[in-house]
Protein backbone atom coordinates (compact mmCIF):
# COMPACT_ATOMS: atom_id res chain seq x y z
CA UNK A 1 0.00 0.00 0.00
CA UNK A 2 1.64 3.21 -1.30
CA UNK A 3 1.07 6.64 0.78
CA UNK A 4 -2.02 8.74 -0.67
CA UNK A 5 -1.39 10.33 -3.66
CA UNK A 6 1.64 8.52 -5.26
CA UNK A 7 -0.42 7.21 -7.95
CA UNK A 8 -3.17 9.08 -7.97
CA UNK A 9 -1.28 12.28 -7.31
CA UNK A 10 -0.11 11.87 -11.61
CA UNK A 11 -3.98 11.97 -12.47
CA UNK A 12 -5.34 14.25 -9.58
CA UNK A 13 -6.81 17.09 -11.81
CA UNK A 14 -7.64 14.78 -14.74
CA UNK A 15 -9.62 12.77 -13.15
CA UNK A 16 -11.54 15.51 -11.01
CA UNK A 17 -12.46 17.63 -14.94
CA UNK A 18 -15.94 17.74 -13.66
CA UNK A 19 -15.88 19.54 -10.28
CA UNK A 20 -16.27 22.93 -12.06
CA UNK A 21 -12.48 24.09 -11.73
CA UNK A 22 -13.25 27.38 -13.75
CA UNK A 23 -16.28 28.44 -11.58
CA UNK A 24 -14.68 27.34 -8.35
CA UNK A 25 -11.20 29.69 -8.89
CA UNK A 26 -13.07 32.68 -9.73
CA UNK A 27 -14.99 32.14 -6.81
CA UNK A 28 -12.05 32.66 -4.87
CA UNK A 29 -10.94 35.44 -7.05
CA UNK A 30 -14.41 37.48 -6.43
CA UNK A 31 -13.88 36.49 -2.53
CA UNK A 32 -10.26 38.03 -2.04
CA UNK A 33 -10.99 41.02 -4.14
CA UNK A 34 -12.78 42.57 -0.38
CA UNK A 35 -9.91 41.59 1.34
CA UNK A 36 -7.99 44.20 -1.10
CA UNK A 37 -5.31 41.42 -0.81
CA UNK A 38 -2.00 41.98 -2.11
CA UNK A 39 -0.44 39.95 -4.59
CA UNK A 40 1.69 37.40 -3.14
CA UNK A 41 -0.48 34.16 -2.31
CA UNK A 42 0.45 30.64 -1.00
CA UNK A 43 -1.98 27.94 -2.23
CA UNK A 44 -1.60 25.06 0.16
CA UNK A 45 -2.72 21.39 -0.77
CA UNK A 46 -2.29 23.01 -4.12
CA UNK A 47 -2.37 19.04 -5.75
CA UNK A 48 -1.85 19.35 -9.65
CA UNK A 49 -1.73 22.99 -9.10
CA UNK A 50 -5.48 24.33 -10.98
CA UNK A 51 -5.75 26.91 -8.71
CA UNK A 52 -2.46 27.88 -8.31
CA UNK A 53 -2.20 28.57 -12.21
CA UNK A 54 -5.37 30.39 -11.94
CA UNK A 55 -4.45 32.84 -9.41
CA UNK A 56 -1.34 33.14 -11.07
CA UNK A 57 -3.17 34.21 -14.71
CA UNK A 58 -5.23 36.39 -12.52
CA UNK A 59 -2.15 38.70 -11.75
CA UNK A 60 -1.01 37.14 -8.04
CA UNK A 61 2.78 36.07 -7.13
CA UNK A 62 1.94 32.14 -6.06
CA UNK A 63 3.45 29.58 -4.16
CA UNK A 64 1.94 25.78 -4.10
CA UNK A 65 3.08 23.77 -1.42
CA UNK A 66 1.44 20.12 -1.16
CA UNK A 67 3.08 16.71 0.95
CA UNK A 68 3.06 14.78 -2.07
CA UNK A 69 5.80 14.95 -4.78
CA UNK A 70 4.31 13.19 -7.21
CA UNK A 71 1.40 15.74 -7.47
CA UNK A 72 4.01 18.65 -7.67
CA UNK A 73 5.46 16.62 -10.11
CA UNK A 74 2.80 17.21 -11.92
CA UNK A 75 1.60 20.58 -10.73
CA UNK A 76 5.11 22.01 -11.85
CA UNK A 77 4.34 19.94 -15.75
CA UNK A 78 0.85 21.97 -16.01
CA UNK A 79 2.79 25.72 -14.82
CA UNK A 80 4.87 25.45 -17.52
CA UNK A 81 2.70 24.07 -19.87
CA UNK A 82 0.23 26.91 -19.31
CA UNK A 83 3.10 29.21 -18.92
CA UNK A 84 1.68 30.27 -15.41
CA UNK A 85 4.96 30.86 -13.37
CA UNK A 86 4.20 29.88 -10.32
CA UNK A 87 6.45 28.37 -7.35
CA UNK A 88 6.22 25.16 -5.72
CA UNK A 89 7.16 23.87 -2.93
CA UNK A 90 6.98 20.24 -0.56
CA UNK A 91 5.19 20.84 2.48
CA UNK A 92 2.49 20.32 5.20
CA UNK A 93 -0.07 22.45 6.29
CA UNK A 94 0.76 21.51 10.37
CA UNK A 95 4.68 22.43 10.02
CA UNK A 96 3.89 25.44 7.43
CA UNK A 97 7.48 27.47 7.11
CA UNK A 98 7.64 30.11 4.04
CA UNK A 99 10.79 32.53 3.76
CA UNK A 100 8.24 35.41 3.42
CA UNK A 101 4.58 36.59 4.84
CA UNK A 102 2.04 36.56 2.32
CA UNK A 103 -1.18 38.35 1.81
CA UNK A 104 -3.33 36.02 1.60
CA UNK A 105 -3.57 31.63 2.01
CA UNK A 106 -6.22 29.58 -0.08
CA UNK A 107 -6.54 25.52 0.93
CA UNK A 108 -8.91 23.93 -1.46
CA UNK A 109 -10.43 20.58 -1.73
CA UNK A 110 -10.19 18.86 1.34
CA UNK A 111 -7.20 20.14 2.57
CA UNK A 112 -8.27 20.18 5.97
CA UNK A 113 -10.15 17.18 5.88
CA UNK A 114 -6.63 15.30 5.70
CA UNK A 115 -5.57 17.36 9.31
CA UNK A 116 -7.03 15.02 11.94
CA UNK A 117 -8.85 17.21 14.93
CA UNK A 118 -5.97 17.36 17.58
CA UNK A 119 -3.77 18.85 14.58
CA UNK A 120 -5.95 21.50 13.35
CA UNK A 121 -4.71 24.31 16.02
CA UNK A 122 -1.38 23.76 14.75
CA UNK A 123 -2.02 23.64 11.12
CA UNK A 124 -4.36 27.23 11.33
CA UNK A 125 -1.19 28.82 14.04
CA UNK A 126 1.41 27.75 10.93
CA UNK A 127 -0.62 29.22 8.21
CA UNK A 128 -0.92 32.79 10.73
CA UNK A 129 2.86 32.69 11.01
CA UNK A 130 2.75 32.70 7.26
CA UNK A 131 0.49 35.97 6.70
CA UNK A 132 0.74 39.47 7.06
CA UNK A 133 -1.26 41.54 9.97
CA UNK A 134 -5.08 41.28 8.33
CA UNK A 135 -4.20 38.74 5.32
CA UNK A 136 -6.96 35.96 4.35
CA UNK A 137 -7.25 32.86 4.71
CA UNK A 138 -9.71 31.07 2.69
CA UNK A 139 -10.49 27.17 2.52
CA UNK A 140 -12.89 24.54 2.51
CA UNK A 141 -13.62 20.99 4.31
CA UNK A 142 -16.15 18.52 3.24
CA UNK A 143 -19.25 18.93 5.46
CA UNK A 144 -19.75 16.32 8.07
CA UNK A 145 -23.08 15.58 5.93
CA UNK A 146 -20.85 14.61 3.11
CA UNK A 147 -18.92 12.09 4.82
CA UNK A 148 -20.60 10.75 6.55
CA UNK A 149 -23.69 10.28 4.54
CA UNK A 150 -22.27 10.55 0.96
CA UNK A 151 -18.64 9.06 0.82
CA UNK A 152 -18.53 6.91 4.10
CA UNK A 153 -19.52 3.08 3.25
CA UNK A 154 -20.11 3.84 -0.18
CA UNK A 155 -17.74 2.78 -3.24
CA UNK A 156 -17.15 4.50 -6.74
CA UNK A 157 -15.48 3.93 -10.05
CA UNK A 158 -14.63 4.80 -12.96
CA UNK A 159 -12.91 3.15 -16.55
CA UNK A 160 -11.23 5.73 -18.67
CA UNK A 161 -9.11 4.57 -21.54
CA UNK A 162 -6.22 5.31 -20.05
CA UNK A 163 -7.27 5.20 -16.74
CA UNK A 164 -9.01 3.17 -14.61
CA UNK A 165 -10.05 3.34 -10.65
CA UNK A 166 -12.07 1.36 -7.85
CA UNK A 167 -12.56 3.52 -4.81
CA UNK A 168 -13.38 1.52 -1.31
CA UNK A 169 -14.69 4.15 1.46
CA UNK A 170 -15.24 3.23 4.86
CA UNK A 171 -16.73 5.12 7.67
CA UNK A 172 -14.91 4.66 10.76
CA UNK A 173 -15.87 6.95 13.82
CA UNK A 174 -15.07 10.55 12.85
CA UNK A 175 -13.05 9.74 9.78
CA UNK A 176 -13.55 7.69 6.58
CA UNK A 177 -10.77 5.69 5.24
CA UNK A 178 -10.42 5.48 2.00
CA UNK A 179 -8.66 2.68 -0.27
CA UNK A 180 -8.29 3.50 -3.93
CA UNK A 181 -6.84 0.95 -6.56
CA UNK A 182 -5.55 2.29 -9.62
CA UNK A 183 -4.90 0.61 -13.56
CA UNK A 184 -2.49 2.83 -15.44
CA UNK A 185 -2.68 1.77 -19.39
CA UNK A 186 1.36 1.71 -20.35
CA UNK A 187 2.30 2.14 -24.07
CA UNK A 188 2.18 -1.42 -25.03
CA UNK A 189 -1.82 -1.61 -23.51
CA UNK A 190 -0.85 -3.75 -20.50
CA UNK A 191 -1.89 -1.86 -17.08
CA UNK A 192 0.36 -1.47 -13.60
CA UNK A 193 -1.96 -1.28 -10.38
CA UNK A 194 -1.41 0.80 -8.14
CA UNK A 195 -2.94 0.75 -4.08
CA UNK A 196 -3.32 3.63 -1.64
CA UNK A 197 -5.18 4.56 1.07
CA UNK A 198 -5.86 8.10 2.30
CA UNK A 199 -7.99 9.09 5.92
CA UNK A 200 -10.07 11.96 5.74
CA UNK A 201 -11.42 13.34 9.33
CA UNK A 202 -15.07 14.95 10.01
CA UNK A 203 -14.72 18.09 11.47
CA UNK A 204 -17.91 19.33 12.77
CA UNK A 205 -18.11 23.74 11.97
CA UNK A 206 -18.00 24.56 15.52
CA UNK A 207 -14.68 22.86 15.91
CA UNK A 208 -13.40 24.60 12.95
CA UNK A 209 -14.21 27.68 14.01
CA UNK A 210 -12.66 27.08 17.56
CA UNK A 211 -9.50 26.17 16.46
CA UNK A 212 -9.47 29.04 14.09
CA UNK A 213 -10.13 31.50 16.94
CA UNK A 214 -7.79 29.97 19.43
CA UNK A 215 -5.03 30.19 16.36
CA UNK A 216 -5.64 34.35 16.74
CA UNK A 217 -8.09 34.30 12.97
CA UNK A 218 -11.52 35.88 12.73
CA UNK A 219 -13.93 34.00 10.52
CA UNK A 220 -16.87 33.97 8.42
CA UNK A 221 -18.79 30.66 6.65
CA UNK A 222 -20.55 29.74 4.12
CA UNK A 223 -21.84 27.33 1.82
CA UNK A 224 -20.02 25.98 -1.71
CA UNK A 225 -20.96 27.94 -4.52
CA UNK A 226 -25.06 27.74 -3.95
CA UNK A 227 -25.42 24.12 -3.00
CA UNK A 228 -28.75 23.65 -1.25
CA UNK A 229 -27.42 20.66 0.79
CA UNK A 230 -23.82 21.49 2.36
CA UNK A 231 -21.58 18.85 0.86
CA UNK A 232 -18.91 21.55 0.88
CA UNK A 233 -17.95 24.33 3.73
CA UNK A 234 -15.91 27.35 2.87
CA UNK A 235 -14.11 29.24 5.48
CA UNK A 236 -13.42 32.86 5.12
CA UNK A 237 -10.75 34.39 7.84
CA UNK A 238 -8.88 36.99 8.86
CA UNK A 239 -5.59 37.18 10.36
CA UNK A 240 -5.99 39.38 13.57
Amino acid sequence: MEHSYSALGRWFEYLNDDCGYEQWSQYLINKLKPFGAGSRGIDIGCGNGYFTRALTKAGYSMLGIDVSPEMLTRAQELSLKEGAKAEFLLGDITKLKVNAKADFAVAVNDCLNYVPAQKLKAAFSHVRTCLKKGGAFIFDISSPHKLRNIIGDNLFAEDRDDVSYIWFNSLSGDSVIMDLTFFEKNSDGKYTRADERHVQYIHEEETIISELTAAGFSVTTEGHLGKEKLERINFICTRL
